[in-house]
């Protein structure tokens, strides 16, 4: 079996103005915040760090070649659409998810009720056991940008399997 490792990283700033039922979209899920993340597409830091995983395995790239934020087309986009087409390069390729293991730096919102939601959508999107969809959260102990709630940061690492040739053929 042959195997490629990826790392993702991503982080979005906090609006300064707050908002009566706003929400952030993290790991393709809908998490309450008084406070939206600044960004041209929904501002999902943990999928957007999954995308940038997968493509650091596959050696192509990073998020902003394959989607620019210049790009009206991704306005406001569902950031679990984009994990799709990168998926999908994934697969063409002949490569699977073997396993992701997400960390989601936010000293707020507390996000520990959402991790099983976030981790359900993920293995869902990427057709992988619940068990191969990790996701964590955890502070900077009021340290560093995140620290202060001026945004959120979140890491991925990302393990590409492929199986060998089956009787020589590819």
């Amino acid at each position: 079996m042959e195997v490629r490792i990826g790392h993702g990283y991503d982080v979005h700033r906090f609006s300064e103005e707050t908002s009566a039922g706003a929400f952030l979209t993290l790991g393709g899920v809908q998490v309450p915040h008084d406070h939206v993340l600044l960004a041209h597409s929904d501002g999902d830091v943990v999928v957007h760090a999954l995308c940038d995983g997968i493509l650091g395995a596959l050696g192509a790239g990073d998020i902003g070649q394959h989607f620019p934020d210049s790009d009206p087309a991704y306005a406001g986009i569902d950031s679990c659409m984009l994990l799709r087409k990168v998926l999908a390069l994934a697969i063409d390729a002949g490569w699977r998810i073997g396993n992701v293991d997400l960390s989601i730096v936010a000293e707020a919102p507390r996000l520990a009720s959402f991790v099983p939601r976030m981790r359900e959508r993920l293995a869902g999107e990427l057709d992988v056991d619940l068990a191969c969809a990790n996701v964590k959260a955890t502070t900077e102990e009021g340290l560093g940008f995140t620290g202060r709630q001026e945004g959120i940061a979140a890491h991925a690492v990302v393990l590409l399997v492929r199986d060998p040739p089956v009787d020589g053929r590819p």
